[in-house]
């Protein structure tokens, strides 16, 4: 079985907007499961349809969108309306999955939350993302979670403002939380024939991912500070320096065998046995100075030719890239998605034996309500005039 075969046959309704419910829809769909993306036929649909940059048109794929909803099909439907309400149940009763993110609350005025469903669907499994949790009604946005959970106070140079990262981090995290829970409630059902609910908050995900920040504070009692990209217990780790061709480089040192090496190749032999750096613990105390001996050697060197010997000894560094020069890198390209001219990211990019799941037969983003006729009448077996009837009363679009 090809890896992109791995859920054929495993249908899944995506009743989740933005990005990080999305994001999980379309890890289904990489690996062959149909999913069926739900929108709001009075809104029209997903709200990251309208977020587009001030260079993009006003076509409903903005770019935003596009990024999290490869391999669907696209339902736009009045859940408000008792009809629409029972096309979503009947449609329900014969998928494997919900992936959901309503506030709490929403999804029980709307019936679809998991306690009803599953009286149409007794081995259903629930995935529900929220912001805070099932018991919290705030609304939860990434930027708000990144301030919250310590990741905006953590970020940014010593003396700066606190900086949000600027991709939805938090969102995309707790999609992997989310297709972990996933996954397991599969495991589960597979072994008992039965559902599962799973729930995972925007907060929980953030904070459980703050990973050695954390500890940082848990074990050793110390508060992290913002301090720029350098890392709070290795240097020189996330430092960065300027080449002689004004090229920005980081430097990410895990070992003193690294730190010994890197001073050779920057014929600055004098640092590796100077007792202010020679251990890790005295380069972190000493940084600064560090900072500008290592300077001082990196400026009279080309970043190729750095860069080609610091390979030669393993040591870990890296040229900070535009995201032109990104998808310039072979391994880059391995992870796009090409379909009539447009082109997106996996979202699984765990390989197989050295290869990547074959999916290039995976269709692009929908547009709104791009497949209702096709779902109701093909999954859910209803005539022309009962469409058009549904249609005429904008029950569906």
């Amino acid at each position: 079985m090809q890896n992109n075969e791995m859920f054929a046959g495993l249908k899944v309704v995506e009743l989740a907007s933005v990005l990080a419910g999305p994001s999980v829809g379309q890890f289904f769909a990489e690996l062959g499961a149909q999913v069926i993306k739900v929108e709001n036929v009075k809104t029209g649909g997903d709200i990251t349809r309208t977020w587009r940059g001030k260079n993009e048109g006003d076509n409903d794929l903005s770019a935003y969108y596009t990024s999290v909803n490869w391999g669907k099909k696209s339902l736009a439907i009045d859940l408000s309306n008792e009809e629409g309400r029972d096309i979503v149940h009947q449609l329900i009763a014969k998928s494997d999955a919900v992936i959901a993110s309503y506030k709490p609350g929403d999804a029980e005025k709307l019936g679809v939350d998991y306690n009803t469903l599953i009286l149409q669907n007794p081995s259903l499994i629930y995935g529900q993302i929220t912001g805070y949790g099932p018991d919290n009604e705030r609304v939860g946005y990434d930027a708000v979670i990144q301030a919250e959970s310590g990741f905006m106070d953590l970020n940014g140079d010593p003396n700066g403002l606190p900086l949000k990262m600027p991709v939805a981090l938090i969102d995309v995290l707790a999609g992997h939380h989310l297709k972990e829970g996933l996954l397991l409630a599969l495991l589960k059902k597979e072994r008992t024939g039965k559902g599962d609910f799973v729930e995972v908050s925007l907060i929980q995900a953030a904070i459980s991912s703050l990973a050695n920040q954390a500890t940082n504070w848990l074990v050793a009692k110390n508060l992290p500070k913002r301090q720029g990209s350098a890392h709070p217990n290795i240097a020189p780790y996330g430092d960065t320096y300027l080449t002689k061709d004004n090229k920005r480089m980081l430097l990410a040192i895990g070992s003193d065998r690294q730190f010994k090496d890197l001073c050779k190749i920057l014929e600055l032999n004098e640092l590796e046995s100077n007792p202010k750096w020679e251990t890790n613990s005295q380069r972190v105390k000493n940084r600064a100075s560090l900072n500008e001996e290592l300077q001082s050697g990196i400026e009279k060197m080309n970043a190729s030719d750095f860069m080609a010997s610091c390979n030669n000894r393993k040591i870990p560094a890296g040229i900070i890239q535009n995201l032109r020069e990104v998808f310039e890198m072979p391994e880059a390209k391995e992870v796009l998605i090409h379909a009539n001219q447009l082109m997106g990211i996996r979202n699984l990019v765990s390989n197989s034996k050295g290869h990547l799941p074959n999916i290039s037969n995976i269709f692009p983003p929908p547009a709104f309500g791009q497949h209702t006729q096709e779902i109701l009448r093909d999954v859910l077996g209803l005539s022309s005039d009962q469409i058009s009837w549904l249609r005429l009363n904008k029950i569906v679009n």
